[in-house]
């Protein structure tokens, strides 16, 4: 029902992904209650028109043979993704199956024992676990590791007949990256032309991609806008449209931002690729529910976001991210930069492909950008830096992205009327915010957690008083001093 699930399907039955499975449990209810109020469409025939091969088990409560039948069916078809319809009931046992009433809520104590006597277990037991199911998964096991002793086998093999291809494959699987690879980042002096940051990007993924083979990733729709798709890739699509193949490392997610998304995060969860998702930053806020997962599980997408303000020009209001990015930098763990010249670009590459549980977001200008005096890598990497400094300062300019360049000029204009300026670029916040977020437990233990209590609040405010009295200086707020 949910739109994510319709774009992942339409591309999954373009990209014909004949290994993909999916089993759909139609027990016709969500939280609301029955379907029937909102989702009367004909799911199969849906499928059928994303190009997917549709199977039915109409008694999925019982027919266990339907269904292993079912799934050996789909596992003989190699070019569709496949999508097994099972007609269940919700909370099968229970006295709240078949409604809604037990979708989200935990069975009462009474209803558990009645539904433990109905399957034969018993009743006064909890977390019981018959034997017969013991031994299943103890043959299970046995099965496991002699298939794991057959591969393991076969994988020595391989690597005596191709040492090569055995050194790539393992170390992409344990993910680590190439030694020396970030040689390969360009460097930029102030001389240099300006250039917005998102050709900057492109740039950087010209000069990286042959170095990291690992690197995945796309566009949704645009392409020529993200300058995301370098001269040497090749398009992710099926042999048989002439497109390109499965080799491929470029992927034409089309106008499907959600579903682009929620590909990311699954490319990133499945381990030995590096992918990253390309849209307009004002589009990004489709994906900051993929974001928010990815930190969840700590899986690190990239997301290039360009087009990243007011700078973008005649496309006016409608396409300027103005709210975006501080709605980005307050999302914990989420690495947002804005870089403001070359050098601060090939920061945040380098900050994101060698992440290990954040993911990155890049925020990036359609304007071009003076190469600025002072700027660096490994200064840029510090996530805040001095790049325009004086002696004795009158005032400090902070600026992000395409507006460093702005304060460096305004500093020059002031310093005319005798007023000392020094500018700071502040490409991402990360290091100087909350390192982790969210917590499943009873409220008041989370509160306790992140120190959200009167008692923690108390002590912190005292230290802060006694901080500026120590230094012989009024407790006032930097804001009623500005004003």
């Amino acid at each position: 029902m949910e739109g994510v699930s319709s774009e992942a399907a339409s591309l999954a039955g373009h990209l014909q992904l004949g290994n993909l499975i999916v089993v759909y449990d139609d027990n016709h209810i969500s939280i609301d209650g029955d379907t029937a109020v909102a989702f009367t469409e004909n799911v199969g025939l849906r499928f059928e028109a994303y190009g997917w091969q549709v199977l039915h088990v109409e008694n999925g409560d019982h027919d266990l043979q339907g269904i292993y039948n079912a799934i050996a069916e789909a596992r003989k078809e190699k070019n569709k993704p496949t999508i097994i319809r099972l007609r269940t009931t919700i909370g099968y046992g229970s006295k709240q199956q078949g409604t809604h009433g037990v979708h989200g809520s935990p069975l009462k104590p009474d209803d558990i024992q009645a539904l433990k006597t109905k399957f034969g277990l018993p009743a006064d037991q909890a977390f019981y676990v018959p034997k017969e199911t013991y031994d299943i998964y103890h043959t299970i096991a046995k099965r496991g590791a002699v298939l794991e002793e057959k591969w393991n086998t076969l994988l020595a093999r391989y690597g005596e007949k191709y040492p090569k291809e055995h050194a790539e494959l393992t170390r992409r699987i344990a993910g680590k990256l190439p030694e020396g690879w970030e040689k390969s980042l360009p460097l930029y002096k102030p001389t240099d032309a300006a250039q917005a940051s998102r050709k900057l990007s492109e740039i950087v993924l010209s000069k990286i991609v042959p170095v990291l083979p690992e690197l995945m990733g796309g566009s949704a729709d645009l392409t020529g806008s993200n300058l995301t798709r370098t001269k040497t890739m090749v398009d992710f699509q099926p042999p048989s449209t002439g497109l390109g193949d499965y080799k491929g490392t470029y992927i034409r997610f089309g106008v499907r931002e959600h579903g682009m998304g929620a590909i990311g995060n699954g490319l990133a969860a499945y381990g030995g690729i590096i992918p990253f998702v390309a849209t307009f930053l004002v589009k990004l806020r489709v994906l900051c529910c993929w974001c928010s997962q990815a930190l969840c599980v700590e899986q690190t997408p990239g997301h290039l976001a360009t087009h990243d303000s007011i700078g973008l020009g005649e496309d006016g209001p409608t396409h300027q991210p103005i709210e975006t990015a501080i709605h980005l930098r307050a999302i914990p763990n989420l690495a947002f930069w804005r870089p403001a010249d070359g050098n601060e670009t090939s920061a945040a590459y380098y900050w994101a492909i060698n992440a290990k549980s954040t993911p990155s977001v890049l925020s990036l200008s359609r304007q071009n950008l003076p190469n600025l005096e002072g700027s660096t890598i490994e200064k840029a990497l510090k996530g805040g830096y001095v790049v325009h400094e004086v002696e004795k300062e009158d005032l400090t300019i902070v600026a992000t992205g395409s507006e460093v360049s702005i304060a460096v000029e305004a500093a020059g204009k002031l310093l005319q009327d005798g007023v000392k300026t020094r500018v700071v670029s502040l490409p991402c916040w990360l290091q100087y915010g909350v390192p982790a977020w969210g917590a499943s437990a009873p409220y008041q233990k989370i509160y306790e957690k992140l120190g959200i209590t009167g008692t923690n609040i108390a002590a912190v405010g005292k230290k802060v008083v006694d901080f500026y009295k120590k230094k012989g200086g009024e407790v006032v707020s930097p804001l009623v001093k500005a004003i």
